[in-house]
């Protein structure tokens, strides 16, 4: 693989493979609104999930819809190519689950060498 190839697929994976990107995308299991993602989403600002469905958008994860309401409101959905991402990133969802206590007792274990 050449080095132009390899830093594409570095950049991709840093694109849509982050921590809030992957829980965004596993909300999405209909077209949600911002304020219910926000609210799925403890500890996200409003500043990183914003980037962060931008970020989603320009891949081409997501898609925003502007709804004809009084009050402007945006939902979010999965496009086709996100779809494709759910079964990965449900395997490595529920890896994380599976392994969490394993994965906290390991480092616990490190910073008690010090």
């Amino acid at each position: 693989m050449v080095q132009k190839d390899r830093k594409t697929l570095k950049h991709v994976l840093d694109q849509i493979a982050d921590k809030w990107s992957m829980m965004v995308m596993a909300l999405l299991e209909r077209p949600t609104r911002f304020n219910e993602l926000k609210r799925g989403l403890e500890g996200v600002t409003q500043r990183v999930l914003t980037q962060t469905l931008r970020r989603l958008e320009r891949n081409g994860m997501i898609q925003r819809k502007v709804l004809p309401t009084s009050a402007v409101g945006v939902e979010y959905s999965l496009t086709p190519l996100g779809e494709s991402l759910r079964e990965p990133f449900g395997h490595l969802y529920d890896w994380t689950v599976e392994h969490s206590k394993e994965i906290q007792n390991c480092q616990r274990a490190y910073d008690s060498r010090g």
